[in-house]
């Protein structure tokens, strides 16, 4: 497509510039890089998935501010990034994940899963009159081959990985991750080095207001959020740990 000097490459979600990028699509990257810090870590026994949560009001009832959601009984998701557009395209997961049950008569595969919404994302980066989903998603739980744990970009693009953090703090927490992951981790283990990240990057330290965990473990092979009571047992052991 021609475009005549001096329009603006990032005017049209349909034009590339002469580089070969969509910068509609890297602006929704940027809205991801501020939203709050997301992470996933594969474990032998199951995954874990923990988000940072800002009180963005005193007046913000923070039990109504969720960051994780349950898709089906194995597989749940964490986003940053509009928390308008992740609430549309989980609501679509569940309806991909329901259908998948009724037709097959099995939870559906998580990969699949992932691919399903990614292909939906990847649609809203080529046609005229819409914009890219500002969300990237973690997503997280057990099926049939094991633990899974997989990120999408605004792009439409996925990748599978052994741990993976969105959001602001994702370079510090990302360097913790490397320094200390290994593929052997328990999920209790997992949860300790997740608690150990969002320590780095949440302002003012660790708080059972500040942090929702979930779990998925391949014995049950359930994705369960935490519930607060969990979760604060779960710090304090941590500090305990690290005095």
């Amino acid at each position: 497509m021609f475009t005549p000097p001096g329009l603006g490459y990032d005017r049209a979600i349909t034009v590339f510039s002469p580089e070969g990028r969509l910068y509609q699509v890297e602006y929704a990257l940027e809205a991801v890089k501020r939203g709050w810090t997301t992470l996933g870590i594969k474990c032998k026994d199951g995954v874990v998935v923990a988000v940072e949560k800002k009180r963005i009001s005193p007046l913000v009832d923070p039990e109504t501010m969720e960051k994780i959601w349950k898709v089906d009984d194995h597989v749940g998701i964490a986003y940053a990034g509009l928390a308008s557009d992740g609430r549309v395209l989980i609501d679509r997961a569940r309806i991909e994940a329901q259908i998948h049950r009724l037709v097959y008569d099995e939870p559906i595969d998580i990969e699949v899963l992932t691919r399903r919404i990614s292909d939906i994302k990847q649609l809203y980066t080529q046609h005229a009159g819409v914009r890219p989903f500002g969300v990237s998603f973690i997503i997280a739980g057990v099926d049939n081959t094991g633990p899974r744990l997989y990120m999408t970009e605004p792009s439409g693009a996925y990748a599978g990985y052994y741990a993976v953090v969105i959001g602001a703090g994702s370079q510090t927490a990302t360097e913790i991750l490397e320094k200390y992951y290994n593929q052997n981790l328990t999920v209790n283990d997992g949860v300790l080095l997740a608690l150990k990240c969002m320590e780095a990057v949440i302002e003012g330290g660790l708080s059972v207001e500040k942090i929702e965990i979930a779990i998925a473990e391949v014995k049950t092979k359930r994705f369960d959020k935490l519930k607060v009571k969990e979760v604060e047992q779960l710090i304090e052991s941590y500090k305990e740990r690290m005095k």
